[in-house]
């Protein structure tokens, strides 16, 4: 069966929301028409996706699994339609993505340099949207730090680099040459442990050292000022942390974690011929 992508949209709403009312006033539509488009689209898939009576509104099985495969398909449709509208118009255009600490400065210029014709720019992402920026059609490749969500990509490896922790200048680490991940047991992660997947498998880690919520920080800027407050710690891969020097952090080599990986990011149903050309000039440069 085709997939009607806007009931699509509808359902991600809903489920996002658990909320008719609320799905509804975010997308800008009465709510008896919102319920029974949902009410259409579980019988086109022939499942039920939500459970609901007046209190509360729960996604199903079906529910759940069909909100995991939704949001790549509808991040793939809305990335072909700013692909087709760049063509239509005017002057043909190339985004390069990137992780802070990581410069794609000489990767830009030359393909600027092979293309006189075409708009190059650049945006800089965070770990919470480098592969997003992908998927919506903000950007035609992007530099990446693994552990990423691979759903819709295809991956070119270019380097790797050390991880470091961030300190405070003043802490009881700061002096050491290295450390082991478990001396940082008593620390509070100031991050996403998805993105450093070994400090879940510490031994006798506390669930958390501060009960206190763990601050939302999307930036890395708000994570040094966090370290530097002594919230917390970070860890970084070393470019990262060497570019973004400050007098009152420090960075110390973590020995016993593996380094990071960085790749190049593209989506898996781009065929341009520019971004064939862009990954082969972004691996020559990792090996320059």
């Amino acid at each position: 069966m085709d997939v009607d992508l806007r009931k699509l949209r509808y359902f991600v709403a809903v489920a996002e929301e658990l909320h008719f009312g609320r799905a509804a006033a975010r997308l800008h539509i009465a709510q008896p028409v919102l319920s029974r488009q949902i009410r259409a689209f579980e019988h086109e898939l022939r499942a039920e996706l939500f459970v609901r009576d007046r209190r509360s509104t729960v996604l199903t099985e079906a529910g759940r699994q069909l909100l995991t495969d939704a949001r790549p398909l509808l991040a793939s449709a809305e990335a072909l339609h700013r692909r087709v509208q760049r063509a239509a118009h005017g002057r043909p255009t190339f985004t390069i993505a990137f992780m802070p600490g990581i410069i794609v400065t000489a990767e830009a210029r030359a393909i600027a340099d092979l293309h006189p014709d075409l708009s190059v720019g650049v945006v800089r992402t965070s770990w919470n949207d480098q592969a997003e920026v992908v998927r919506e059609g903000r950007a035609d490749v992007s530099y990446v730090r693994l552990p990423v969500d691979q759903r819709g990509l295809s991956l070119r490896p270019l380097f790797t680099e050390p991880r470091v922790v961030v300190l405070p200048h003043e802490h009881r680490l700061a002096g050491k040459e290295s450390i082991d991940l478990a001396e940082l047991v008593e620390e509070r992660l100031l991050q996403d442990p998805d993105a450093v997947p070994e400090w879940r498998d510490l031994p006798n880690r506390p669930t958390d050292p501060d009960p206190r919520p763990r601050p939302e920080l999307n930036s890395v800027e708000e994570k040094l000022e966090h370290v530097a407050a002594y919230a917390g710690v970070v860890i970084l891969p070393l470019s990262t942390a060497t570019f973004y020097t400050r007098p009152d952090v420090v960075h110390v080599p973590v020995g016993d974690l593996g380094h990071n990986q960085a790749c190049l990011a593209w989506a898996d149903d781009d065929r341009s011929p520019l971004v064939r050309e862009f990954v082969e000039i972004a691996a020559r440069q990792a090996q320059a």
